[in-house]
């Protein structure tokens, strides 16, 4: 029974500790931090019933949970309509991801939810793992690395498919947020000349703004997709795109899968229409098109940008410094909504 397993999941907390729905997996230094500070729901530890039973039996509860932990992309619960009338006592969700496309802000809003995310948790890490994408596509360091693995190096000779600089590279980015201006700021540092899309532009840079993506994409070599995904922004990188984009330019993905056209993609790489690509998320996780995985021109990696030792404890904390700023009563420290 779905009441049974989320009263197990409390374990022997006691009743004065807040009641908290956590609908993430997390290791077990932030499960243990989390059951010192609340009487814990955990769906997944509940063995995953169906949400809705999982999240009747929660309201069901003596003091039912005001607050929520939910996971971002892919996880199992959207929070819309539908999950908050199942729980009526729900007045705060924290998502441990920047991205908020899994939240309905606008329904939240209209009752009262306050929504907080990661905030600038994970910033660096992914800006960091989108340079060191963009290197590895222009200097084909796994291609290589695939090569001496192979023993194609005594096999064949020397390994003469000719790479990139990545100095002087004319760098589009788009979204230019706290993601977006680190990976900004670590290419200047290679002599990249950056430019950028974002709703408007941004005071305080002197990056030359395009308010058309396509016409930042035909003055790129290099376009990087660090935006949120949400109606705007929903194949934002299409066809048009990545023909202005061009036969030497190359698309870095480490915003949401369904940023790019992803089918769109795979073809003008197909066709040669774009040099290569280097993606950490894709439009239907964990499956990624089996064309991509055969190019030595994409660089591909499992969403992981975000995942370092560093960025995990610090998650913890941050997860944990917003549940109990909300528990206070005082404000949270990265609201989306307050």
């Amino acid at each position: 029974m779905a009441s049974d397993a989320v009263a197990a999941t409390a374990g022997e907390e006691p009743l004065a500790l807040p009641a908290l729905l956590l609908i993430r997996r997390v290791d077990a230094p932030f499960a243990a931090a989390l059951h010192q500070r609340f009487r814990v729901l955990d769906f997944f530890a509940s063995g995953s019933p169906p949400l809705k039973a999982f999240l009747a039996a929660a309201a069901a509860i003596q003091e039912p949970p005001r607050a929520a932990v939910v996971m971002g992309g892919g996880g199992p619960a959207r929070v819309d309509a539908e999950f908050l009338d199942a729980l009526p006592s729900l007045r705060c969700v924290v998502s441990t991801a920047a991205g908020i496309d899994h939240i309905d802000l606008h329904e939240c809003a209209r009752r009262g939810v306050a929504v907080a995310n990661s905030g600038s948790v994970y910033s660096a890490d992914v800006a960091d793992h989108a340079v060191c994408m963009l290197i590895d596509v222009l200097r084909r360091v796994t291609a290589s690395q695939r090569f001496v693995r192979r023993g194609l190096w005594a096999l064949h000779g020397d390994y003469y498919c000719l790479g990139s600089k990545l100095g002087g590279k004319r760098v589009g980015i788009i979204g230019l947020g706290n993601i977006g201006s680190l990976i900004a700021k670590r290419l200047e540092a290679f002599g990249c000349v950056i430019s950028y899309h974002s709703r408007k532009p941004k005071d305080l840079v002197s990056y030359n703004y395009f308010s058309n993506v396509q016409e930042l994409a035909s003055e790129s070599d290099v376009l990087v997709v660090a935006c949120a995904l949400n109606k705007q922004t929903s194949h934002i990188v299409n066809n048009d795109v990545l023909d202005a984009l061009g036969k030497n330019g190359v698309v870095i993905n480490i915003g949401r899968g369904a940023n790019v056209e992803e089918a769109e993609m795979v073809r003008a790489l197909k066709e040669g229409r774009i040099a290569g690509a280097g993606l950490d998320v894709f439009e239907d996780e964990p499956n990624v098109p089996p064309e991509l995985l055969a190019m030595d021109n994409v660089v591909v990696t499992p969403h992981v940008a975000v995942f370092t030792s560093e960025s995990r404890s610090d998650l913890r904390d941050h997860t944990i410094a917003n549940l109990e700023a909300f528990f206070a009563g005082k404000q949270l420290l990265t609201p989306v909504l307050p």
